[in-house]
C-alpha cells in the first residue's frame, strides 16, 4: 500500500511537469500500462486528477476560503476541537500555534496558562499579547491576507532558533500517507518547518477536511518510525480509520 501511495505522489509530480501519457509514465516507472490506468483511475476517483484520452492532467485546485468564511464555518467542531486540544498542552511549554481558524479557536483558550506561545497567526496577537504569564513570539513576514498569518523567508528565519514541544497545525486538507496540502509552497515550506521544529506533531482538522486534497502543494507529516503525528478532529471513526492505519494517534473531539 505505502509503494503504491509512494507513486501516486510520484505520477502526480510528473503530471506536474508535463508527463501526461499513459505509456510515458508507465515507461518513466517501469509498471505496465494497465498499472498506470488503474493509479490514474484511484487518483481520479480522490479528484487529484482529471482523465484525458490516453492520459490524464492535474485536477484544477479548489478556491481557497477566507479566514472570515471559514471562521464562520463548523463552529462547534472546532469548537470541541480546541478543547481536545488543550488537554494535551502543559504548563511551561513552548507551542506553536500555525494559522487558521481551528488553530486560532485553541489559541483564544491560552490566557491563564503559563506558555511560551510561537505563532504566524496574526488574529491571535491581540488575544495574547498582553496574556499575564505568556511569552508571545510572533513570526514575522509577508502577510497573506486571505489566512490572515504570515509566511515566507522571514517568518522561517524566525523561527529556526527555536524548538518546541508541539505544533498545532491547520490544513486545507489531510490525507493518510501524504500529509497536509494548501494552497501555496510557501505556506507548506513554513509548516514543514513547524514540524522539524516540533517534538510533537498535532493536526487539528474538522471532519470536511479529512480526505480532501483540491490544494496542489503537501507538507508530509511524521512517519511512525519517526515519531508520527496526532491528529484531532470531530469525524466518525470510519473517518478516522485509514489515519489511524497509517500510524497516527487519533482523539476524537466532542
Amino acid at each position: 500500500m505505502r509503494r503504491r501511495r509512494t507513486r501516486h505522489d510520484e505520477i502526480l509530480a510528473a503530471l506536474a511537469a508535463g508527463d501526461t501519457d499513459v505509456d510515458a509514465l508507465a515507461a518513466r516507472f517501469d509498471v505496465s500500462a494497465s498499472t498506470i490506468r488503474r493509479d490514474l483511475n484511484a487518483l481520479s476517483e480522490q479528484r487529484a486528477v482529471a482523465r484525458t484520452y490516453g492520459g490524464a492532467i492535474l485536477a484544477a485546485p479548489h478556491l481557497e476560503s477566507s479566514l472570515r468564511a471559514r471562521t464562520g464555518q463548523h463552529r462547534a467542531a472546532k469548537a470541541a476541537i480546541a478543547e481536545a486540544a488543550l488537554a494535551l498542552i502543559g504548563e511551561g511549554e513552548t507551542v506553536i500555534l500555525d494559522g487558521g481558524s481551528t488553530v486560532e479557536a485553541l489559541g483564544r483558550l491560552l490566557r491563564g496558562r503559563s506558555l511560551r506561545v510561537v505563532t504566524n497567526n496574526l488574529p491571535l496577537i491581540p488575544v495574547l499579547a498582553d496574556a499575564p504569564g505568556l511569552e508571545l513570539v510572533v513570526l514575522a513576514g509577508t502577510v497573506r491576507p486571505i489566512s490572515m498569518s504570515t509566511v515566507g523567508p522571514l517568518a522561517e528565519q524566525a523561527l529556526r532558533p527555536l524548538t518546541a514541544d508541539r505544533v498545532f497545525m491547520s490544513a486545507d486538507g489531510v490525507m493518510p500517507g501524504r500529509g497536509v496540502c494548501e494552497a501555496t509552497l510557501e505556506q507548506v515550506s513554513l509548516k514543514s518547518l513547524m514540524i522539524r521544529q516540533a517534538r510533537e506533531v498535532v493536526v487539528l482538522a474538522d471532519a470536511s477536511k479529512l480526505g480532501r486534497h483540491g490544494q496542489p502543494f503537501w507538507a508530509p507529516l511524521p512517519a511512525a518510525a519517526a515519531g508520527g503525528w496526532t491528529l484531532v478532529t470531530d469525524a466518525p471513526p470510519t473517518a478516522c480509520a485509514p489515519y489511524a492505519e497509517d500510524g497516527a494517534r487519533v482523539i476524537r473531539a466532542g
